[in-house]
């Protein structure tokens, strides 16, 4: 058989056309199948399926998604994006809890120091609020007094009243302040103990099942028979 020049310099571009043909498969609004080389404008943002020349599924095309859809899809992604920040930051709270500390002991002592220190501060403040009231009750005294007399109260007089009574609110925010603190301290040390047994019963729990593999390993290895569960 013969074949001319021309015919074996289109076969390339004859088999590259062949192999890049398509064909689409798409359902119209009643539910009808149609097939071919070209998804109509109107069907472009519906579900519709790419083949190759065998019939074989090639690519897939989902239908464009309305806005609720998408607003949907991205509130799931933050939604799934926050979860693993959680996730993470869990972890890192977790390492810096058992490098920290190493026994539930060591954190009942740190949480100890720390409400001593803050029961110092709200010893203070009693301390400075006990006499500031004194201070305050002498000043009012000593202004009642020279009224009494018919005498002008002197205009420092006042001012040291103002001063004693704005020393005194001072003093009481403070100590509020300190017991606020006192509260945040004890709820903080309670999560972190219990976190932390949670993490040793945890690390126990694993120590424990590698001990049971390795036993097991170590039986099979001498032909012994498993140990019952």
């Amino acid at each position: 058989m013969r074949v001319s020049l021309l015919t074996v310099l289109l076969l390339p571009t004859l088999f590259a056309s062949a192999v890049e043909a398509k064909l689409y498969r798409w359902e119209d609004e009643y539910g009808n199948v149609h097939y071919g080389d070209k998804v109509p404008a109107k069907y472009l943002k519906k579900e519709h399926k790419e083949l190759n020349e065998q019939g074989t599924l090639v690519k897939e095309h989902d239908r464009a998604m309305t806005a609720e859809e998408k607003k949907a899809k991205r509130e799931a992604e933050e939604e799934k994006r926050r979860l693993e920040n959680e996730r993470r930051a869990q972890a890192l709270r977790d390492r810096v809890l058992t490098d920290t500390y190493t026994t539930e002991r060591d954190l009942i002592a740190a949480r100890d120091a720390r409400l001593d220190a803050i029961d110092s501060q709200l010893q203070l403040s009693r301390e400075l609020i006990k006499n500031t009231e004194i201070k305050l009750k002498n000043t009012q005294q000593l202004i009642e007094n020279t009224k009494a007399q018919g005498l002008v109260v002197p205009e420092a007089t006042y001012h040291k009243l103002e001063r004693e009574k704005l020393a005194l609110a001072n003093h009481k925010g403070l100590q509020e302040g300190h017991m606020i603190k006192r509260e945040e301290v004890i709820k903080q040390f309670d999560d972190y103990i219990k976190r932390f047994r949670e993490l040793m019963a945890e690390k126990n729990k694993k120590r424990e099942a590698y001990e049971k593999r390795k036993l097991a390993r170590e039986r099979a290895a001498k032909g012994l028979p498993p140990l019952e569960q």
